[in-house]
C-alpha cells in the first residue's frame, strides 16, 4: 500500500499530483489542531508551510511519521530536535524561491536608491515634488554581498549587469568560484569599509544572529545602504535605526524582521527605509515550485533515498554533482560489508580514491552508515537516525582519501575487522554501482538484490560444481565473474542470482569440494 501523506496547508496542484504518483494524499487544509493530530496518527509524511506548528506533541501523535516537508525555506515552526530524536527527516524547498528572492532584492535595492516608495506616496497625496527625491545610481557603486550562496550568486549576477563592482564575504566559497562570478572575496571588515550597498543572504544561526549590529555598523563606509531579504535578526534593527538617524547609514530596505508579523518598529518612522512584509518568496512561480519541490522530496524520503534538502541531516558542505551517483553505491557497500563480515565492528573506515576524494565525504560516510545499520538493526533506519543508532552501538566511522586511483576515476572502499579484516570496494560504471574488490580479490561484479560470493581453490571443476548445485535448487545465475587475489591465493567467484538463498542452501555451497568460503548478500 502506498504511504499516507497529510497535506496540512495549501499546496500547488502540481505538487499534489507529484505526491499522488507515490503516496496516498490526505488534504487536511484548514482543519483544527485536534483534527490534524488525528489525521497524522497513521501518516508516513506531513507537509506544512509556516502556519502549522510541528512540535513534540504532534510528532509523538504520529508514530509512523518518517518525513516532514516544509513548502518553503524556513523551518522555525518545526521542532528539529524532537524530529531528529524520533528519526523523522525534515526537508524543505530551499531553491524554489531563489529567483523570486533575488529579484525582490534588486527591487528593494532600486527602490531604496531611487526613493520609489516615498515618491509614490507623495504624488498620490497630491504633491508633485521632484527635488526632494534625488537618488543615486547603482552603476559604478560597490555592492557587498554577505553570503554567496544560490540567492547571493543570483543577486551578484544581476548587480553585475547594472555595472556594479562586486565584493563578497563567505568563508565557505572558494576563490575560484568567486572569480568565475566576477566577485572579489574579502573579509567581513573590508566589505563593510568599502561597500556602497550591502545585501545580506545568510541563514540565521547562532553565528549570524546580530552579525550586522552596532559594532559592524561603526565600521561601514559612510553613506552605505543596507538590504536584508534573508532572515530577520541578522541585522540588528535598533542599531540600524540609530545608525540611520546619526547619518552613518544613508538608508535601508528590509523584507524580514526579527519578530514577524511586525507592524511597529523604529525603522518604520524613518523615511530613508523601505520595508515590505516578507515578500521575497511571494510570487506565483515560487509558490508552485515550493509545492512541487517539497512533494518530490517527501516522496523520495519515503522511498528511502537521501534527500539533499534534508534540514536535520549533516551532509557537510554542498554536495557536488559528481558525488550524487556515489550515494547509492555507498549505501550498498555498507550493507554488503555487514553481509561479508557477519556483523559490524566498533571501528569502520570509509576510503575514497580518485576524483571523489576531492570532495566532502560526509554524505558518503552517512550513506555507508545507513546501509550498514539497516543490515543489523531491528528498527527502521533513516539518514536521520543512523548516526544515533551507530553511536548507541559504539560504532565509529572515519574517512580516508587519496586522489590517486589506479584503474578507475573514483572508488569507494569500506574496511573493518570483526573476526578478521574485511574490505569491499566499489565504483560507478556505465551500468551503475559495481563491486571491484572483495577481500583483496579483484572483481567487476554489478550490485543486484541477490549476490553470492564464493572463495574457492583455483582448480578445475569448482565453477561447474557451484553452477550445477544452484541449478538443482532452481536458482538462476544472472551473471558471474571470477577473480584472483594479487598473491595468487584462492580464486573468488561473484554471482548475481535471480532468487534468494536460504542459510541451508548457502551451507550446501560451502560443502561442495574445493569451496573455501561462501557468503550470500541480501541487498534487496
Amino acid at each position: 500500500m502506498k504511504p499516507k501523506v497529510v497535506v496540512a496547508e495549501s499546496l500547488a496542484e502540481a505538487g499534489i499530483r507529484a505526491l499522488e504518483e507515490h503516496c496516498r494524499v490526505d488534504v487536511a487544509v484548514g482543519v483544527d489542531r485536534s483534527e490534524l493530530i488525528s489525521r497524522v496518527a497513521d501518516a508516513a509524511g506531513l507537509i506544512v508551510r509556516s502556519a502549522t506548528r510541528v512540535d513534540r506533541e504532534l510528532l509523538e501523535a504520529a508514530p509512523s511519521l518518517k518525513v516532514v516537508g516544509r513548502a518553503g525555506i524556513g523551518v522555525d515552526n518545526i521542532d528539529l530536535e524532537a524530529a531528529t530524536e524520533r528519526g523523522v527527516l525534515v526537508v524543505n524547498a530551499p531553491h524554489a524561491n531563489t529567483i523570486s528572492a533575488a529579484e525582490h532584492t534588486m527591487a528593494l535595492l532600486l527602490a531604496q536608491a531611487r526613493n520609489i516608495a516615498r515618491a509614490d506616496q507623495t504624488l498620490r497625496s497630491g504633491v508633485w515634488d521632484r527635488s526632494r527625491f534625488q537618488g543615486v545610481e547603482l552603476h559604478g557603486k560597490t555592492l557587498g554581498v554577505v553570503g554567496l550562496g544560490k540567492i547571493g550568486t543570483l543577486v551578484a549576477q544581476r548587480a553585475s549587469a547594472f555595472g556594479m563592482r562586486l565584493l563578497a564575504y563567505d568563508p565557505f566559497v572558494s576563490e575560484e568560484r568567486a572569480r568565475r562570478l566576477g566577485v572579489e572575496l574579502v573579509d567581513f571588515d573590508r566589505l563593510l569599509a568599502e561597500s556602497d550597498f550591502i545585501t545580506v543572504h545568510l541563514p540565521k544561526t547562532k553565528d549570524t544572529a546580530g552579525l550586522i549590529g552596532k559594532e559592524a555598523l561603526e565600521k561601514v563606509k559612510p553613506g552605505v545602504r543596507i538590504v536584508n531579504t534573508s532572515r530577520g535578526g541578522i541585522v540588528d534593527e535598533e542599531a540600524l535605526a540609530e545608525a540611520i538617524r546619526q547619518g552613518r547609514v544613508a538608508g535601508a530596505a528590509l523584507d524580514v524582521f526579527e519578530h514577524e508579523p511586525l507592524t511597529d518598529s523604529p525603522l518604520f518612522e524613518l523615511p530613508q527605509v523601505v520595508v515590505t512584509p516578507h515578500l521575497g518568496a511571494s510570487t506565483a512561480e515560487a509558490q508552485d515550485k515550493a509545492g512541487v519541490d517539497v512533494a518530490r522530496a517527501v516522496a523520495a524520503a519515503l522511498r528511502g533515498e537521501l534527500v539533499l534538502t534534508a534540514v536535520n541531516v549533516d551532509l557537510g558542505r554542498e554536495l557536488a554533482d559528481e558525488m550524487r551517483a556515489y550515494l547509492p553505491l555507498a549505501e550498498l557497500l555498507g550493507r554488503a560489508f555487514v553481509g561479508l563480515a557477519k556483523g559490524l565492528p566498533g571501528h569502520l573506515t570509509v576510503r575514497a580514491e580518485g576524483l571523489i576524494a576531492r570532495h566532502d565525504l560526509q554524505p558518503l560516510k552517512l550513506a555507508v552508515l545507513k546501509g550498514a545499520m539497516e543490515a543489523v538493526s531491528n528498527e527502521p533506519v533513516s539518514y536521520v537516525n543512523a548516526p544515533r543508532l551507530a553511536e548507541g552501538r559504539g560504532i565509529r566511522v572515519e574517512t580516508e582519501t587519496s586522489e590517486e586511483s589506479l584503474e578507475y576515476l573514483s572508488t569507494l572502499r569500506v574496511l573493518g575487522k570483526v573476526d578478521r579484516p574485511v574490505s569491499i570496494t566499489g565504483t560507478v560504471g556505465r551500468k551503475g554501482p559495481m563491486m571491484v574488490e572483495i577481500m583483496g580479490h579483484e572483481v567487476e561484479l554489478p550490485f543486484s538484490p541477490h549476490v553470492l560470493i564464493v572463495r574457492n581453490q583455483d582448480v578445475p571443476g569448482v565453477i561447474g560444481r557451484v553452477g550445477t548445485y544452484l541449478g538443482s535448487l532452481q536458482v538462476n545465475i544472472a551473471n558471474m565473474v571470477v577473480g584472483r587475489s594479487p598473491k595468487g591465493e584462492a580464486a573468488m567467484m561473484g554471482l548475481n542470482l535471480d532468487q534468494p538463498l536460504t542459510e541451508d542452501q548457502v551451507e550446501g555451497v560451502k560443502a561442495l569440494p574445493g569451496i573455501e568460503e561462501a557468503r550470500y548478500l541480501d541487498l534487496s
